[in-house]
């Protein structure tokens, strides 16, 4: 089986930064996309970036120009440097990995536990 586990969330202020860590562990045979999403009280989980194996990235409108979403395919991790920092980027923080655990296998959605973030004004 496969484990998603997110790093690096707390408090910080407006105008701010963090960077976020996601480590896929376990037994699997690749990773396709990585992709961070996010959920604020009271609101729909929604799509903040995604990067492919080989790289390619997309942002939400919300974020692009402020967060960068990286990989290490070696590590099995997953990155998200988040800049100028707003308020409303305050939400729990979820990693996803579309992964294979054999090469038969289909495709699967893995997802972490979430880490809060929250931007102080």
């Amino acid at each position: 089986q496969a484990q998603l586990a997110e790093s690096g969330g707390g408090l910080v202020q407006t105008g701010g930064s963090l960077r976020l860590t996601c480590a896929a562990s376990g037994t699997f045979y690749n990773i396709n996309t990585m992709v961070w999403y996010r959920q604020a009280p009271g609101s729909q989980r929604e799509l903040v970036a995604t990067i492919t194996r080989g790289g390619s990235e997309n942002y939400a409108t919300s974020v692009k120009g402020r967060f960068t979403i990286s990989r290490d395919n070696a590590k099995n991790m997953v990155y998200l440097q988040m800049n100028s920092m707003k308020p409303e980027d305050t939400a729990v923080y979820y990693c996803n990995a579309v992964l294979r655990l054999a090469w038969y296998s289909v495709w699967s959605d893995y997802w972490g536990q979430g880490t809060q973030v929250t931007v102080s004004s």
